[in-house]
């Protein structure tokens, strides 16, 4: 009997698939083959034990297939295969080089391309995507072959992938829920963006929010993207008057905030179709640790007394459910 129209798709770890398929391999048995690249899904080699597996996909063990090196990323996996690796990016850590011919900075994309030499030393590759900003934390993919890379561009290019933040913002939302449609200058003025006016240049950039918890002058925020521009989200609730708690560039001063050191943004979810096997590719980051803090701060409500009122005592305009007319 299929899956019914509409019903929820059922997802499980790949490892737990495995011995559910495979009775007779242990919990360890079954991480130590999938570390070794014994197993495929849909086709396509997975080495990553936590991948989440759609029911309806093919999973298969060859313990008769090569073992290849258990050599180790610099940074946690949360999604790989033979063409395919997504990793989650703590904060402070550059996705990719700041500038072109800069070769000597401590990159995402270069602890990727490290672990690609380690696995195959004499065709080892990867290259970038797409980018988190600096201090934004979470899913970040690459490319391991460049057959996947160019499908991957075309992927993102056409924004046909789940792209899904939390962030905790400052203010309090007059509506459960939210759409922003409001294009971007594409000129940056002293290191910001923001919305453009009639005749500038623009980028077309959507972004929808739901309110996931309420706090004291603040809320936790689910984001979903439709266009993928830089600094659209920090821009965008900043521009409907809910800032990203603890943005230097586009928040509000931090007085009587929970300590932060970095705007509270976090690439929660990515999922996207592989780009050669067309199978369906999603990963989750779990919440980091100074993320967690600040929720925890912020629930406890002593630390959150500055009012989130404008000078004049009212509250900053705020627009839901509504598209934003450029200029506006």
């Amino acid at each position: 009997m299929g899956r019914r129209p509409g019903a929820p798709r059922v997802a499980v770890r790949l490892d737990l698939r495995l011995i559910r398929e495979h009775p007779g391999l242990s919990r360890r048995k079954a991480r130590d083959v999938i570390e070794k690249g014994q197993v495929s899904v849909g086709g396509t080699m997975a080495r990553e034990p936590g991948r989440e597996v759609e029911e309806g996909a093919v999973v298969v063990f060859d313990p008769n297939r090569r073992a290849l090196s258990r050599a180790r990323c610099g940074l946690p996996v949360l999604h790989e295969d033979e063409h395919v690796i997504l990793v989650d990016k703590p904060a402070g850590l550059l996705s990719v080089p700041s500038a072109p011919g800069v070769h000597d900075e401590d990159t995402a994309l270069r602890h990727v391309q490290e672990y690609a030499r380690r696995l195959k030393p004499r065709g080892g590759w990867a290259e970038r995507v797409h980018r988190l900003d600096r201090d934004t934390s979470g899913v970040l993919a690459f490319a391991l072959s460049r057959e996947a890379r160019a499908g991957l561009i075309e992927t993102f290019r056409h924004h046909r992938i789940e792209r899904v933040y939390l962030a905790i913002v400052e203010g309090d939302p007059r509506a459960e829920a939210g759409t922003i449609d409001a294009p971007l200058r594409e000129a940056w003025v002293s290191g910001r963006r923001g919305v453009a006016r009639p005749g500038e240049e623009q980028q077309s950039a959507h972004t929808e929010w739901r309110v996931r918890e309420r706090l004291p002058g603040a809320a936790l925020l689910e984001v979903r993207l439709a266009t993928g521009r830089q600094h659209q989200i920090r821009v965008h609730l900043a521009h409907v008057g809910l800032p990203i708690l603890g943005d230097p560039v586009y928040g509000r001063p931090a007085a009587g905030r929970p300590l932060v050191r970095r705007p509270m943004l976090h690439a929660s979810r990515l999922a996207f179709a592989h780009p050669l096997t067309g199978a369906r590719i999603a990963a989750t980051s779990p919440l980091p640790d100074d993320f967690r803090r600040a929720l925890s701060a912020l629930r406890q409500g002593g630390t959150a007394t500055r009012s989130v009122r404008g000078g004049s005592g009212s509250r900053v305009p705020h627009r839901e459910k509504r598209k934003e007319r450029p200029g506006r």
